[in-house]
C-alpha cells in the first residue's frame, strides 16, 4: 500500500503545482485597465476623425508632443530605440503621436530622421490644436499634466481604447505612463508591460480559435 501511495504523491504533487502556477500566471498576467473605454468619450473637433476611430483595433502608444517636438526628439530616439524597434514588427502595433498643427514641419522632420535608423510605418500623427489635446489628455484621467501640450510620459492604450498601466508598481504605486527620458523605465518597466498585453492578446486568440474547434 505504501509503494503505490508514494508514487501517486510523487506523481500528482508536481502536477498539482505545475497546475497552480499555471492558473496563476493565466489569471494574473494581465495588464491592469487604469481608465475604461476613455476613447469612446471623445469626439475631436480640429479633427476629421473621432478618437476612438485611431485606437480601434491597435494596440498604441500613446505621446503628447504639443509644440514641443524638438525638445522631445532625444526622448523619442530613446523610446523608438527600446520599445519601438521591438515591437513594431506587430502588425496590431501603432505609436500615436500627437502634436500641435503648427509643428508639421519638425513631426516631417522627426520621421525623416527616424527613418534612418527604422521602418516608420507603425508612426502615426495626430495633429490637434491646444484645446482637443487638452481634452484628450484629460480623458485619460491619468497622474500627468501637459506643458505647451507635451508630456515626457507616453500612456499604452489597448485596442478597446482602454488605458493600460501598473496598479502596483514598485516606485510609482499606479503607473500610468512610462517615462521616456529614463532609460531604465522603458528597459524595465514599458517593454515588460507590452510584452504582457501582446501576450493577453494572443492568448485571447488562441482560445477562441479552441472554443471554435
Amino acid at each position: 500500500m505504501k509503494k503505490p501511495l508514494v508514487l501517486g504523491i510523487l506523481f500528482i504533487l508536481p502536477l498539482v503545482i505545475y497546475l497552480f502556477f499555471a492558473s496563476g500566471v493565466n489569471r494574473f498576467g494581465r495588464l491592469p485597465i487604469l481608465t475604461d473605454s476613455f476613447t469612446t468619450e471623445i469626439v475631436l473637433s480640429s479633427s476629421e476623425k473621432e478618437a476612438n476611430d485611431l485606437f480601434q483595433n491597435k494596440i498604441t502608444v500613446l505621446s503628447f508632443l504639443g509644440e514641443e517636438v524638438e525638445l522631445m526628439k532625444g526622448y523619442l530616439f530613446n523610446f523608438n530605440q527600446k520599445i519601438y524597434k521591438r515591437f513594431f514588427e506587430f502588425k496590431d502595433f501603432q505609436t500615436l503621436l500627437v502634436a500641435y498643427p503648427n509643428q508639421k514641419e519638425a513631426i516631417d522632420q522627426l520621421l525623416i530622421e527616424l527613418g534612418q535608423i527604422t521602418d516608420v510605418s507603425r508612426y502615426k500623427v495626430l495633429y490637434l490644436d491646444e484645446l482637443d489635446s487638452a481634452n484628450l489628455f484629460k480623458a485619460l484621467r491619468s497622474d500627468g499634466n501637459l506643458s505647451s501640450g507635451s508630456s515626457p510620459l507616453v500612456y499604452i492604450v489597448d485596442k478597446n481604447g482602454s488605458l493600460r498601466g501598473r496598479i502596483d508598481d514598485e516606485d510609482e504605486g499606479v503607473l500610468y505612463g512610462y517615462d521616456i527620458r529614463s532609460v531604465a523605465v522603458l528597459n524595465n518597466k514599458m517593454e515588460d508591460d507590452v510584452k504582457v498585453l501582446l501576450a493577453e492578446y494572443r492568448l485571447a486568440l488562441k482560445k477562441n480559435y479552441a472554443d471554435r474547434k
